[in-house]
């Protein structure tokens, strides 16, 4: 059937806009079967813009599927910075391409809290009350903390913020985010003051290191964004990488976008049996038994690696770690990224001889992050003390607020299945005052008032939480967690699993360990690294060095454009009808180039030929639309939208062809898709600026 692909004429004569997205993608395209019905309450897409036509070259249009075996290469850099933007901690580390086995953390931080790793530093920023910006991490938390609280309700302070981009339902660069005092800031200023903040400290690192100024220009920075992110969000943090200078817009290669469970899983590919601890072997490792409690084997763990904290300086082999050594071609793993914010959950298969890894199962998981146990805690304060003091006292006294999630966060680290003692956490003394003035009465007898008996008071001024309170706070989280996991052993593409990598910052959790072995039941090893809270950042480390390591993607969604098909009776609904020089055309078809959740090969691209519909057309425009759905029809359907744009000027050429031949690449198989329109006859092309933030 012969088809037409719709162009608009819009003046352009930029041959060489640039523009990288963020996201995973997928395979050979496999088109649905057309749905024959549209979507009646969207209005023609086609019609509205009233485009001239283009049409494909004769007789049908031409595919092909090509794979670029040097889809990463490029400028050389003399070293890869890795940037962990985590919700509730972050933290950068690196490595010389010269020295790609030592990956160097960054410097111990400034401040910390009694009894917590402070490798990386809280994700916390604080702007002064013009709104620029004054501090991140523990300086921000301790100099907020230190203010006045006539003073400290004029400063901007947020945290946990990473999180918006998850749950925003249409984010765009106007996106706001809400500081602890209520004032609103535009999500994009805070994002990418956190990044010019880790250029500037990674940057002052490698001068020192170097005895010279770095240049920013010899640096291939990564940041890492959990796998479960929609597009927008993807795009958001690169758009905020180029706004805080990380990386000029015109050289979009300076920067990779990682996934976390991918980073996650190149890490544990390098591990040595003395880096982890496997709760699946039948015998003693790493001293103790997998029969003694789950928590024994994480802290001799935590313990061995304080003792090895003198040096920042991790030593990765060359080749594959021993439990690597185990795999086989074919052979399957999980790796579950227990964060702050989100859990996500990828599925890997080895491919040998060289370890390269294939995506089996799209991404997934949830917003099941350990800031999940953070809002139970504040669920449980609201049913002592009521919803109406809670939230007046986090807007009147926002420092205290802080410092009382601060002492429940050391709490909640000593949390486990078998803890006896109650678990005391410190009332700031501004929220014990103003809950008698609020109230007219003791924190004390709220807490014999609320019927809660499970939390007590203690003379000491604190809350006395006996451990299956405690545990409690964790269940609803951990159930989520659990859920996922069983649903996903279920699909036919995660059958056989030899290990399981538990990994991120919740992972060291022993009630979460305690329930993922007890889902299990010893159908699959569960290997956690030590220093877990660290393995994404030295992962995305080793995916800088080599971003060709993961060669099969699922793609997330589902790409195409938007055609013109001949009508035919019967089968074209009528209203999509469109009648040109006396042909009968159906608007608004959605050609697919490739769906969702199909396997790609890195650097993988799909070809396309057209034509012009009219000899005399000068800019020829492509419109690529999106879907989270396998199967689409038409581009007016609900969920369908228009993610990039292809202008391409001919203004003054000639084609030699008795019909010019304009083909479409788009390239597949990155965490990031490119775009592409060339002009057969003269060679100039242009490169699409895909845009899933535009409203």
């Amino acid at each position: 059937m012969d088809s037409i692909h719709r162009w608009s004429v819009i003046p352009h004569s930029n041959y060489q806009v640039k523009c990288i997205v963020g996201i995973q993608t997928t395979h050979p395209l496999c088109k649905g079967e057309e749905k024959r019905k549209s979507d009646m309450a969207n209005p023609s897409p086609a019609k509205s813009m009233g485009d001239p036509g283009i049409t494909p070259l004769s007789p049908s249009h031409i595919q092909q599927n090509d794979t670029d075996p040097n889809a990463h290469t490029g400028p050389s850099f003399m070293v890869v910075v890795a940037i962990d933007f985590g919700t509730t901690s972050s933290g950068y580390a690196y490595a010389f391409t010269k020295e790609p086995e030592c990956i160097h953390t960054m410097r111990r931080w400034e401040g910390g809290d009694p009894g917590v790793s402070n490798q990386k530093t809280p994700t916390t920023i604080l702007l002064t009350p013009d709104r620029k910006f004054h501090s991140f991490g523990y300086a921000a938390r301790d100099f907020y903390h230190d203010l006045d609280s006539t003073e400290s309700k004029h400063w901007l302070y947020l945290e946990k913020f990473k999180m918006k981009l998850h749950t925003t339902a249409n984010l765009s660069i106007d996106t706001e985010l809400h500081a602890a005092n209520g004032r609103r800031v535009k999500a994009i200023d805070i994002f990418a003051y956190a990044l010019a903040f880790f250029k500037e400290q990674a940057l002052k690192e490698l001068s020192d290191q170097a005895g010279a100024e770095f240049d920013n220009a010899d640096v291939r920075w990564v940041i890492t964004v959990p796998a479960i992110w929609k597009m927008p969000a993807k795009q958001f943090m690169r758009e905020a990488a180029y706004k805080g200078g990380l990386v000029p817009r015109d050289n979009p290669e300076q920067l990779i976008i990682a996934l976390e469970p991918e980073a996650a899983s190149i890490y544990c590919r390098k591990l040595r049996l003395h880096q982890m601890v496997d709760f699946g072997t039948k015998t003693t490792q790493n001293g103790f038994s997998p029969t003694e409690n789950v928590g024994t084997g994480m802290t001799q763990a935590k313990e061995h690696v304080r003792s090895k904290r003198q040096s920042r300086t991790f030593l990765v082999e060359n080749v594959i770690g021993e439990l690597w050594s185990e795999l086989e071609e074919g052979d399957r793993y999980v790796v579950v990224d227990c964060g702050g914010g989100t859990v996500d959950l990828t599925v890997h298969q080895i491919r040998l001889p060289e370890g390269h890894l294939k995506e089996l199962y799209k991404a997934s998981g949830g917003p099941y992050g350990s800031i999940g146990i953070d809002y139970e805690f504040e669920k449980l304060l609201c049913k002592i003390f009521g919803p109406d003091f809670i939230d007046q006292f986090k807007i009147k006294r926002p420092a205290a607020w802080v410092d009382l999630m601060i002492a429940f966060e050391s709490r909640k680290r000593a949390a486990a299945p078998d803890r006896t003692n109650p678990l005391n956490i410190n009332l700031p003394f501004s929220f014990i005052d103003y809950y008698k003035k609020f109230r007219g009465h003791s924190v004390e007898h709220a807490l014999r008032k609320s019927n809660v008996d499970f939390v007590k008071w203690s003379s000491q001024g604190m809350l006395r939480m006996n451990p299956d309170a405690m545990n409690a706070l964790f269940k609803p989280t951990i159930d989520h967690i659990i859920q996922h996991l069983t649903d996903l052993f279920e699909k036919p593409e995660v059958c056989d699993i030899k290990f399981l990598f538990l990994v991120g910052g919740f992972a060291e959790s022993p009630l979460l360990q305690q329930a993922v072995q007890n889902m299990l039941q010893g159908r699959s090893r569960i290997i956690i690294p030590h220093d877990v809270g660290l393995t994404i950042l030295k992962g995305a480390v080793l995916f800088g060095l080599d971003p060709g390591v993961i060669k099969v993607r699922r793609s997330p969604l589902t790409y195409g454009v938007g055609v013109l098909n001949r009508y035919v009776e019967g089968k074209h609904p009528p209203e999509k009808m469109l009648v040109k020089d006396g042909t009968r055309w159906c608007t608004d078809v959605f050609d697919t180039f490739i769906a969702c959740d199909q396997s790609v090969a890195l650097g993988e691209t799909v070809k396309r030929s057209y034509t012009p519909a009219k000899p005399s057309q000068q800019v020829i425009v492509i419109h690529i639309y999106c879907s989270e759905k396998e199967v689409v029809s038409f581009i007016s359907e609900p969920g369908v939208r228009k993610c990039g744009t292809l202008r391409l000027d001919v203004t003054g050429t000639e084609s030699t062809a008795a019909r010019r031949e304009i083909q479409t690449h788009m390239q597949f198989g990155d965490t990031e898709i490119r775009a592409m329109a060339v002009d057969v006859a003269t060679a100039r092309s242009v490169k699409a600026s895909i845009d899933f933030l535009s409203q």
